[in-house]
């Protein structure tokens, strides 16, 4: 097996600089929605089996993570807006790490980031807990096994 690093941030702008086609298995671990929906794309059209993770902010319960299309989705305002922009792109399908987690209110007022929407906050262990869930998956996928 080998895993390929980029310290490249993935945006629809720097997304020829890689050859989808190479891979085996793609995994999404971007904070932007155009980057994420660029790589669905890009993987669809390589072939290759991609995994997303969705929205981690604002959330303190790394259990209540799942795996399912993103179809199948619920609550997690990141997979709403992802799911509409896959539908217009003729995506039909993508399997997701998501949240059933209601996202929490934070206790001071976050800073804003450039587009003036609030960011949100972050509890090391979720985007972890997402992460390691995410490989799960990936290396359960290549070895061909279903629990």
């Amino acid at each position: 097996a080998e895993i390929r690093c980029y310290t490249t941030f993935f945006t629809p702008q720097t997304a020829d600089a890689f050859d989808f086609t190479q891979y085996s298995y793609i995994v999404d671990a971007i904070d932007s929605v155009t980057g994420k929906l660029e790589l669905a794309v890009r993987a669809q059209e390589a072939g290759v089996p991609l995994i997303s993770c969705m929205g981690a902010g604002n959330k303190l319960d790394p259990s209540a993570f799942q795996v399912a299309d993103i179809y199948e989705t619920s609550v997690c305002p990141l997979a709403r807006v992802m799911r509409r922009e896959l539908k217009r792109r003729g995506i039909g399908r993508l399997k997701v790490v998501y949240s059933r987690e209601p996202p929490l209110a934070p206790v001071e007022p976050p800073e804003p980031n450039a587009q003036g929407r609030p960011v949100p906050g972050s509890a090391a262990f979720v985007p972890a807990a997402a992460g390691l869930i995410a490989a799960g998956e990936v290396v359960r996928d290549l070895a061909g096994i279903r629990l």
